[in-house]
């Protein structure tokens, strides 16, 4: 199962490579990773989506991120209401007799054009990663000549759904 996970950390070299060198180890498979600076100027937040089959591995990952001396701040948030995004740069072979037709059919997912040349666009989507993911299949029969895409990154939503356990009188 895919797991979200992200390590706030005081922003110094050698901190990524500590980082990923401990999912290394550990044999996690990073899926995805972004790091940027946060609302602080010495911190930087690092969002990975990982790989993992078993349920205890994730915790003993967490702790063993927590132990690291630059790390401030590990957690999973797979589990909470969050909001995923992901940015993908996709150049498209695009003789002018197609665009029209291409248009048309990748608007519902809202990509913008950022840019064009005689026989070729390039889309910029932002979205869910399953929504590049679509996007991507539904472009390809037209020919992909370049796909660049940032990753996942992630925040938790202010607002949480909360579970309430119902209590039954008709016992």
């Amino acid at each position: 199962m895919k797991r979200v996970i992200t390590v706030t950390v005081i922003n110094q070299s050698g901190v990524l490579n500590r980082v990923t060198g401990l999912l290394m180890k550990r044999q996690f498979n990073i899926e995805s990773i972004t790091v940027g600076h946060t609302e602080q100027p010495n911190f930087s937040k690092m969002t990975f989506v990982v790989h993992v089959e078993d349920e205890s591995k994730i915790e003993q990952l967490v702790k063993q991120l927590s132990k690291q001396i630059d790390v401030l701040k590990v957690n999973d948030i797979t589990d909470k209401a969050i909001v995923l995004r992901e940015l993908a740069l996709v150049k498209v072979i695009s003789p002018p007799n197609l665009r029209l037709e291409m248009n048309s059919i990748v608007e519902p997912f809202r990509p913008q054009i950022i840019d064009t040349a005689k026989n070729v666009v390039t889309y910029q989507v932002v979205g869910h990663p399953e929504k590049i993911d679509a996007f991507i299949e539904l472009i390809r029969p037209y020919g992909i000549k370049e796909l660049t895409r940032t990753g996942a990154t992630a925040s938790v939503r202010e607002t949480q759904k909360i579970t309430h356990t119902q209590l039954s009188i008709l016992k």
